[in-house]
């Protein structure tokens, strides 16, 4: 028998619980889905540990449930320690480290700013303690519905935070409209009682707060895209026109006459030089600012489809680049990811180049995956082998730091072609190389024969590890102790807010159910960016896709008569069965409307039967803020083991995730237990 809760209280606040409920609900992700996106754009570190602010919010929302009913007062502290994380980020910004060996990123540029092992800390702490007070308004509503009845209309408040952050990154809105919309609700949540402490701790902190986004926004001359700060400055680099542009701080593209840059840096040219064939259709992945574009029409093709997936990016070279590729007719722009392009398009070309398409940030949700993780796969490159006409060829440079990553990627390229590539490392200093590979090794002309792969070069990156940037099958240690720090500070802080483990004992489950469950959201999330990309669009499409599942699950178990858990249970272990059998490269041989039918029933199977569990569950628990607080740590702690996707794949997330299931059931409380 489901317990229900009283009905609903309104004399302590002016608004209803429902709505108040919804309101809460919607703030609380939309100020988590903003602290992620501008603090990493601010503090470079998170560019490469997206997720390290969202452990902090999960942990964050968490203790914001576990306080409910020990804490009598409103939570003013939220408002006001979120002024203290933008006075910090904003006065001490932290704008290039990628120079440390073993982690997925790099780039021989210094830093500037506190070092990683003090703001990273001190960033996870404060972003918990923002988040922890909207969470302390939601579960506060709990009490008031009835159990899955405030469930229900918490998914609706969270769809409605996803569906106004997408707006604002749709119509590239500056963080100053995201601090406006904190601020407006911070005060209609927070109750004026009384009105000193709420105007001292609500009003002027928040405020302060829009001030300070105003001020760098005015300042800083950025354009937001979905993925970036993007700020260009123009100047003459020996008589020729320059526009450097940064991203999140980091210098990443110039837009330069092809002339210019073909006289400077010999890789430019050198695809061009390796085809036995002068290329008349070519494909540019990481298009860009437009150079490659530029140096393509230089050489005299006819065709040129330009792939570049952040808008704002191509919009400048639209409007700053001193040749104005973009303005040919022979040229079509694809604002989209470059293996999701590769996996529709019928086109065939002569060349198709990847030009520099490394990206500087993360996919949101997702620990280890870059935007461009899953374009130097070995599925990548026979995807590319497949759109090549008779006598074509493919190429790629970059300055890959690395030399056992060039060796690398010459070898993916061999087992993709079936033939040694052309490898020319233009410069040393950088490992600055290009290779190429005809579709036949008559299509190629090489310099020299390539020497092969050194000892101990990693085997070519696949789709289900796609790290490129990961020498060992291993997770660093930057991130062990990282990690592991992240989960003692989180121990210190359930003991210091919720009090004894002991109360959260009897939802030994529910935790459990909450770790499972940020695995399954991170296959999830991975799995349809191979299928069809790492776009911004993709990414918030699936995260709703999630929550609209988790709500219908809801509903289910609200108006209809669901079979038992331990049938439950079943029908989950069956669905995760069912996404660890089917393969990925048969997802993505199906015609596109056959793929999304087939891999939404794939990923949102074991997420419709994984919440009906929690609902039947939730529903019949003692206490619903410590019990539903337990499941948002065990979230939290999934998004830890999502780090064992380094070493397993993502698709042995799936049998961590059905293991932890089982436990789980293991856990379950007997029926007597759950009447008490």
């Amino acid at each position: 028998m489901t317990l229900q809760a009283p009905q609903a209280r309104t004399g302590d606040h002016w608004l209803a619980v429902r709505p108040r409920l919804v309101l809460a609900s919607a703030f609380m992700l939309f100020l988590e889905l903003a602290l992620i996106r501008w603090t990493g754009s601010n503090i470079v570190h998170l560019s490469y540990f997206t997720n390290f602010v969202l452990l902090g919010s999960f942990l964050g929302i968490g203790l914001g449930f576990l306080r409910v009913g020990r804490a009598k007062g409103q939570p003013y502290y939220s408002p006001v320690v979120l002024f203290g994380l933008v006075v910090l980020v904003v006065m001490f910004p932290v704008t290039v480290d990628r120079d440390t060996e073993g982690v997925l990123y790099w780039t021989s540029l210094a830093t500037k700013g506190p070092p990683a092992w003090l703001i990273l800390p001190v960033i996870f702490c404060a972003a918990a303690l923002v988040l922890m007070g909207p969470a302390e308004l939601v579960g506060r509503c709990f009490p008031e519905l009835p159990r899955l009845e405030a469930y229900r209309y918490d998914l609706i408040g969270s769809l409605t935070g996803i569906a106004a952050f997408t707006a604002l990154s749709f119509l590239s809105a500056p963080p100053v409209f995201w601090g406006a919309i904190a601020a407006l609700a911070y005060g209609v949540l927070l109750t004026p009682r009384p009105l000193v402490s709420y105007l001292g701790l609500v009003t002027v902190p928040s405020l302060a707060v829009v001030a300070l986004l105003l001020a760098e926004t005015l300042t800083a001359g950025a354009l937001w895209s979905p993925y970036y700060k993007v700020t260009f400055r123009q100047f003459d680099q020996l008589g020729v026109p320059v526009t450097d542009i940064s991203v999140n701080g980091i210098p990443h593209q110039q837009a330069v006459p092809a002339a210019a840059r073909l006289q400077w840096e010999r890789q430019y040219g050198l695809p061009y030089e390796r085809a036995a064939t002068p290329p008349r259709d070519v494909l540019i992945v990481g298009a860009g600012s437009g150079t490659d574009v530029a140096i393509a029409l230089s050489k005299g093709v006819s065709r040129v489809d330009a792939v570049e997936i952040d808008p704002k990016l191509r919009e400048l070279g639209g409007s700053k680049h001193p040749d104005h590729p973009y303005d040919d007719p022979r040229v079509t722009t694809h604002v989209t990811d470059g293996r999701a392009f590769l996996e529709r398009t019928s086109g065939k070309y002569d060349l198709i180049l990847f030009a520099l398409p490394d990206s500087l940030t993360l996919v949101s949700g997702a620990s280890s995956l870059r935007l461009e993780s899953y374009l130097f796969t070995e599925e990548a490159m026979r995807a590319a082998r497949d759109h090549l006409k008779p006598g074509g060829a493919f190429s790629m440079y970059n300055y890959y730091r690395e030399s056992w990553l060039v060796d690398r990627l010459a070898s993916t390229v061999k087992a993709a072609f079936g033939h040694d590539p052309c490898v020319d490392v233009v410069s040393t200093a950088g490992q600055q190389a290009v290779i190429t590979a005809g579709l036949t090794p008559a299509a190629q002309r090489c310099a020299a024969p390539w020497a092969g792969p050194t000892a101990g070069t990693p085997p070519p990156a696949g789709d289900d590890r796609p790290f490129l940037y990961l020498k060992d099958r291993t997770i660093p240690p930057i991130y062990l102790i990282t990690l592991g720090l992240i989960l003692a500070v989180s121990l210190i802080a359930v003991r210091a807010v919720a009090g004894p483990y002991r109360r959260m004992r009897p939802y030994a489950d529910l935790f459990l159910l909450g770790v499972a469950f940020l695995l399954l959201e991170t296959k999830s999330v991975t799995g349809f960016a191979l299928l069809f990309g790492t776009t911004w669009v993709v990414n918030a499409v699936v995260f709703a896709g999630v929550l609209v599942a988790v709500l219908a699950a809801v509903e289910v178990t609200r108006r209809f008569r669901t079979p038992p858990l331990p049938v439950m249970y079943g029908v989950l272990l069956a669905g995760l069965l069912l996404a660890w059998l089917v393969p990925n490269a048969w997802l993505l041989s199906l015609p596109l409307p056959l793929r999304a039918v087939a891999a939404v029933t794939v990923a949102f199977l074991p997420i419709f039967a994984a919440n009906v569990v929690f609902a039947k569950r939730f529903s019949d628990a003692a206490d619903a803020t410590t019990s539903f607080g337990a499941n948002l740590l065990g979230a939290m702690v999934g998004g830890c083991l999502e780090y064992l996707a380094l070493v397993i794949g993502y698709k042995g997330l799936i049998i961590v995730a059905a293991v932890l299931y089982l436990g789980a059931f293991a856990l379950l409380p007997r029926r007597g237990a759950v009447s008490a």
